[in-house]
């Protein structure tokens, strides 16, 4: 076995499973307390590409098209959350699912009206351009700084919704909406701060996307199915199951791209098991969403006190 080739996979799936992450939290907190399903949540990952592309064009500093980028995707988040999804939470969830569809087209034609059709690189400053050698091993820096990032956050976040009085809120929010807003909580601004909070997730997971990928056009409408299926595996409402639910399904979609085929090649001919293996791993990951809709419809890893 190639061991260098296995723990670059396994960096690889690590950082995929912590951009999901990022992009799944604000997602599943969304859902999880405001009860209110947003499709174009994978619109803001785009939106935070596209800003913070923007600012690292005029200003050249990687650091503050992060930081501007955020304050922006922020805001953006408040707006929509103020204008329009607050208008909806009293309505059924197929509205929901109508209007924010429809955001995402808005989304998308201001994008193209804005930067136009063609993606926008976003250039890394040579500091985070370099590889960083571990043994045998060359990793390149930019991978390290995304998987130190989406632990980091990752951290930050856990201290904010576990250890702090507003985390408490959003769990009781979650956990019994009617009884926090009857406490005297101003649950308008703790909805918006979390709708914007988790806009800002996942324009983040965005940003440190888009120097690999570029930033493009729609972006974010494939990749939000991907965070849908982790808020359903983690549990909705859970920033835990969020968190392990990313990394198990970036470390299944990442190893079973590199290695099904292997597999298969133990029970198969050769060119059955190459035309076999990707549709298998392109599928595993749904696969697995379903068995745990079928054995533990709550998720593997729910917030207390939910029980199905």
């Amino acid at each position: 076995m190639d061991w260098n080739l296995l723990i670059t996979q396994l960096m690889n799936g690590l950082q995929l499973g912590l951009l999901l992450f990022l992009l799944a939290s604000g997602l599943t907190l969304i859902f999880g307390i405001m009860d209110f399903i947003n499709l174009s949540h994978g619109s803001f990952y785009m939106i935070g590409a596209y800003f913070c592309g923007t600012i690292v064009t005029l200003t050249g500093s990687f650091i503050t098209g992060i930081v501007v980028g955020l304050v922006g995707v922020f805001a953006v988040g408040a707006l929509v959350e103020r204008f329009i999804a607050r208008n909806l939470y009293v309505r059924d969830h197929l509205d929901h699912v109508l209007v924010t569809f429809g955001l995402i087209l808005i989304f998308d034609t201001l994008v193209h009206l804005l930067w136009g059709p063609s993606g926008m690189a976003i250039p890394l400053p040579d500091v985070l351009n370099g590889q960083v050698g571990l043994g045998s091993l060359e990793l390149p820096t930019y991978r390290l700084v995304i998987i130190f990032a989406g632990l980091l956050v990752a951290a930050i976040l856990y201290v904010l919704v576990a250890k702090t009085r507003l985390g408490m809120l959003i769990r009781a929010g979650a956990s019994n909406r009617v009884m926090v807003e009857a406490l005297g909580v101003n649950i308008d601004r703790l909805f918006l701060f979390v709708f914007a909070l988790g806009a800002a997730m996942a324009g983040l997971a965005g940003m440190l996307l888009a120097p690999i990928t570029e930033a493009s056009l729609g972006m974010g409408n494939d990749i939000i199915i991907i965070a849908l299926v982790v808020v359903i595996v983690g549990g909705i409402g859970s920033i835990k199951g969020a968190f392990y639910a990313a990394l198990i399904i970036g470390m299944i979609d990442t190893m079973s791209r590199s290695y099904l085929d292997q597999l298969l090649l133990l029970v198969m001919p050769g060119n059955y098991a190459e035309t076999a293996a990707p549709a298998l791993s392109a599928m595993l990951v749904y696969i697995l969403m379903a068995a745990v809709l079928a054995f533990r419809p709550q998720g593997l890893f729910p917030p207390a006190g939910v029980k199905i």
